[in-house]
């Protein structure tokens, strides 16, 4: 099974989520919309063994494979990544849990059911890309980030985009520049 949770943006932090809601006013008004909810993606799957939960998070202190941690990247810019306190870790942890679930809004939404595809998704998070958390580096229109992650990795799986299903009246940025890299990729064979 596949399941996407939508997490506020900053649940369970002041810092992220008023930044987030300066940052969401300004591109509102920037573009003559209304003001809406923030959110980041988090998946869960299982394949019949075990249920791994897989997201995006700054990088924590401790070995990577306590946490599940496979991949990485600088925030905000290339040089500032060479400090941990700039850097993102993609995270395939086996029996984790995802912070700040309880403040999940319209979530689980199952995508699939399919052992296999569970399968598909969980070997390719490692080859995720990298690019700076925050910026559009790939030319994928808009920045990447946590959300850009998931939906590479739904789409990459072969799970319909088109399942996940935002809360009414949210938005989650970067969703879309991960769709726009997937299909620049010819199809997994994984």
């Amino acid at each position: 099974m596949v399941d996407l949770w939508w997490l506020p943006l900053g649940a369970g932090g002041r810092s992220v989520r008023w930044n987030g809601r300066v940052y969401e006013a300004l591109v509102a008004r920037r573009t003559g919309r209304p003001v809406r909810d923030l959110y980041h993606a988090a998946l869960e799957a299982g394949d019949g063994s075990a249920l791994v939960v897989i997201e995006v998070a700054p990088v924590l202190g401790g070995p990577p494979g306590d946490r599940g941690a496979v991949a990485s990247g600088p925030v905000g810019t290339r040089w500032a990544g060479r400090s941990a306190l700039f850097r993102y870790e993609v995270r395939r942890w086996a029996g984790g849990v995802i912070p700040d679930r309880d403040e999940a809004v319209a979530s689980p939404q199952r995508l699939s059911d399919d052992p296999a595809t569970a399968a598909r998704l969980l070997s390719l998070v490692p080859q995720v890309p990298t690019p700076v958390w925050g910026r559009d580096e790939l030319g994928a229109g808009e920045m990447w980030n946590s959300n850009s992650v998931v939906a590479w990795l739904i789409a990459r799986a072969g799970i319909d985009p088109g399942r996940a299903r935002l809360p009414a009246g949210g938005r989650a940025p970067g969703w879309d520049a991960g769709l726009a890299v997937a299909a620049r990729q010819p199809p997994s064979t994984v």
